[in-house]
């Protein structure tokens, strides 16, 4: 990795689409149904609102910075003390940011293909091919990514059409059969997951090319379209063929991949789904993984990104089998706890820092 790599404006997007669909688009059905019901898709466009106001945001602070490294305009915004308080936190929550994905990837192993395969295999396997494919780059990434996605959402596509004969529409009333608390709370989960997410981009940004700065907020706001429209989809499918049960069966798109049977034909293609939605977790974690070693490297001045690869992923995979082994823990985070640190290490400091830039940019005009 090199500080000068640059991507064009499409291919960021394509990393941004990427990552907050990755496991997001396994994950998300579940609980979001399980809180909301058959009103979870009203959650997820509320959720998709705020998530388009903090996009907003993050653009502001990428414009005001005038194309310079992340932490170079916040050291010259904030003061280097005052930067190193606010990134710590972003910094710790992105490792363990990091390291929840790979545990989400092995209970999704363990529960479905690979059950009696020890998680320590899985983890250091799936590490290892993630911390490979970030030390091959940014630009390297940013090719593979829209291959990989294509990949993902024809897939996901796939399902959707071939089980269209199994669906009924009365399984999506009431659609407020509460009230509008279980909808709120449906919206709190899904803009902590994957929503609030998106401010880690503001360190991959300033590697959007020059030249091509200018159409950046257009194509991210269009991807960030696409994933809404695809999880709006995702949880309308699960609720339309599983209904009430959607809520409690994890990973909605593959329990409804096992349910296509057509003559004798088309069946038995959940491990192949599967397999290919595991193309969602391995590069939404890789690119994770790459904004942390940016990161890390810009707080402490390195010069060569590379040195910081394995031994990060090392400590992101002994996080993996440390932190939480059960997946009782990992609702209780991803329902409570994670959109609460999400908001406290990703969007405060970037909201801290538009305000700064803000009053600066007010003050130099008056």
């Amino acid at each position: 990795m090199k500080q000068t790599e640059s991507v064009g404006s499409l291919q960021m997007a394509v990393l941004f689409l990427f990552f907050l669909t990755g496991s997001s688009i396994v994950i998300i059905p579940s609980p979001l149904t399980s809180v909301a019901g058959s009103g979870a898709w009203l959650s997820l466009l509320l959720a998709l609102l705020l998530g388009m106001a903090m996009l907003a945001v993050l653009l502001y602070v990428h414009r005001a910075g005038g194309g310079r490294p992340f932490i170079a305009y916040t050291r010259s915004a904030l003061g280097g003390p005052l930067t190193w308080f606010v990134m710590a936190p972003f910094a710790l929550l992105l490792f363990w940011n990091v390291a929840g994905i790979v545990i989400e990837i092995g209970f999704f192993f363990k529960s479905t293909m690979l059950k009696e395969t020890p998680t320590y295999a899985v983890n250091g396997m799936l590490f290892l091919i993630i911390a490979l494919t970030v030390r091959a780059g940014l630009e390297t990434m940013a090719r593979m990514a829209a291959l990989l996605l294509l990949l993902m959402f024809g897939f996901v596509a796939l399902i959707l059409v071939l089980v269209s004969g199994l669906y009924r529409i009365e399984f999506l009333l009431p659609i407020l059969p509460e009230g509008i608390k279980p909808i709120l709370h449906g919206a709190y989960i899904a803009y902590g997951f994957p929503y609030a997410e998106l401010f880690i981009f503001a360190v991959l940004l300033p590697h959007v090319r020059a030249r091509e700065a200018g159409r950046i907020s257009r194509h991210l706001y269009i991807a960030l379209a696409v994933n809404g429209l695809t999880f709006v989809c995702a949880i309308l499918g699960s609720l339309m063929v599983l209904g009430p049960l959607t809520g409690e069966l994890k990973y909605s798109l593959y329990q409804l991949a096992r349910l296509i049977y057509i003559r004798e034909i088309v069946e038995r293609i959940e491990l192949v789904i599967g397999f290919s939605l595991i193309v969602g977790f391995y590069f939404k974690t890789a690119i994770a993984l790459l904004i942390l070693i940016k990161l890390l490297a810009a707080l402490l001045r390195l010069q060569d990104e590379q040195l910081l690869t394995f031994p990060v992923a090392l400590i992101c995979f002994l996080l993996s089998l440390t932190t939480y082994t059960t997946e009782s823990a990992t609702e209780q985070i991803v329902n409570v706890t994670w959109p609460l640190l999400t908001t406290l290490a990703y969007a405060a400091p970037v909201v801290l820092l538009a305000v700064v830039l803000g009053f600066k940019a007010m003050a130099d005009t008056s």
